[in-house]
């Protein structure tokens, strides 16, 4: 099996399997980490989230819309080469109006325990546009995969 075709196997594999991911922000030169519900989107280019407005994490994804995105594949250990942990960089972009209906409803289909949350009137859902995926297989083994050397094929 190609690397290529390996890789995009793992990131398919991890974001089917895990939806929930640790999101990086900064703002005022603060890091911050919050722990997130995702949903993968367009070929793995974007995953989507929903936030409360009045949140320090909103607050820092408006300032300065890059972001890391921290996703584990739930049963690391380091003797096996088939776990890994993921990492998508990536920027903010705002979800255009007439996608928002068809992200809600995917978003809600993945987490249909968040329904009450996503439809308050401070919840907004955020899109972040993946630039790179950093895979690590083991404490050695990490890789640097931008979306267009993938040019990911399959959706979810």
């Amino acid at each position: 099996m190609s690397k290529l075709i390996e890789t995009k196997a793992y990131i398919e594999k991890i974001l089917k399997s895990s939806r929930f991911a640790v999101l990086a922000t900064e703002g005022d030169g603060q890091p911050h980490a919050s722990f997130i519900a995702i949903t993968p989107m367009d070929n793995y280019r974007a995953l989507i989230f929903a936030t409360y407005r009045n949140t320090q994490k909103y607050r820092n994804l408006k300032r300065n819309g890059k972001v890391a995105l921290l996703v584990e594949s739930g049963n690391i250990n380091i003797e096996q080469q088939d776990s890994f942990v993921l990492t998508a960089f990536g920027h903010v972009e705002e979800i255009r109006t007439e996608d928002l209906k068809a992200v809600f409803n995917t978003h809600l289909e993945w987490h249909p325990d968040l329904l009450s949350f996503m439809q308050t009137e401070d919840c907004s859902l955020v899109m972040i546009k993946v630039d790179t995926y950093q895979v690590v297989r083991g404490i050695d083994d990490v890789e640097w995969w931008s979306i267009r050397d993938l040019d990911i094929e399959k959706s979810i």
